[in-house]
């Protein structure tokens, strides 16, 4: 039986700023339809990763492959129109647009031609359509005309992944897409999440310990930019390394 190619293949990544060593020989593999946790203490090298991995920072050594194809001399912009959707930890909503136009914007984005609004009205109103279909099944449904600066916090963030789902990511980065929220708009941010993303592959980083664990296939724990172990929660949880670097007592929880 032949074993499925990785979406995504990190190969002995390590970054170095001078002397500093941020990240130090991390390889993993992700698969289509697999949720992977990154934890760590702070420092850990998570933003770093996910920035090499978007192509914001270049590895000092190491490469970074998706869907087969080796990333090196791709920028941020070719590795989005790859199918490399990331969302960051502040809202990047356009707050005098619509919910509707948000998300419409997003759809383009994933789609032929992207942003080529010389492509026709008939093109927009495709988007908008499109944009209205995944609205309805969420706490947006029939809000589609207000504007996103009326949001409040919670509601943008919620926004932000409707927007990045709606690109149809092949690999969709979450960096602390539940940071601020109320339980129950995290867990409306991961249920969203976990229901629409069969096609794809999610790296997610959060402090939140409860989400990764509930969420997550296998979870990734780096510590001082190295990779301490990649395995199923309940593994995680038992690993000695991992317990002293970050679980603590959250390991016998």
């Amino acid at each position: 039986m032949n074993t499925p190619q990785p979406l995504l293949s990190l190969a002995h990544i390590s970054k170095q700023f001078g002397a500093l060593h941020v990240l130090d020989d991390v390889s993993f593999d992700i698969h289509v339809g697999e949720t992977v946790g990154l934890i760590g203490p702070n420092g850990a090298g998570k933003t770093s990763l996910f920035n090499v991995i978007s192509g914001l920072l270049a590895p000092t050594t190491g490469q970074v492959w998706l869907d087969g194809c080796n990333l090196k001399r791709s920028g941020p912009v070719q590795r989005t129109r790859l199918g490399m959707v990331r969302s960051f930890q502040t809202s990047r909503v356009f707050p005098e647009l619509s919910i509707l136009d948000n998300i419409a914007l997003g759809m383009r984005a994933g789609g032929p031609g992207a942003y080529a609004w010389w492509q026709g009205r008939h093109h927009h109103q495709a988007s908008l359509a499109q944009a209205d279909a995944l609205l309805s099944d969420t706490v947006f449904s029939g809000r589609g005309q207000q504007r996103a600066a009326g949001l409040s916090y919670g509601e943008q963030r919620i926004l932000d992944v409707l927007i990045a789902l709606a690109q149809r990511p092949k690999l969709l980065l979450l960096d602390e897409p539940t940071a601020g929220l109320s339980e129950f708009e995290a867990q409306t941010v991961m249920t969203l999440v976990q229901s629409l993303h069969a096609q794809c592959a999610i790296l997610l980083i959060s402090h939140d310990i409860d989400i990764v664990f509930a969420v997550s296939d296998r979870i990734a724990v780096l510590s001082l930019g190295q990779l301490l172990t990649i395995d199923q929660p309940a593994a995680v949880r038992a690993h000695p390394a991992a317990v002293r670097a970050y679980l603590g007592d959250l390991a016998n929880v």
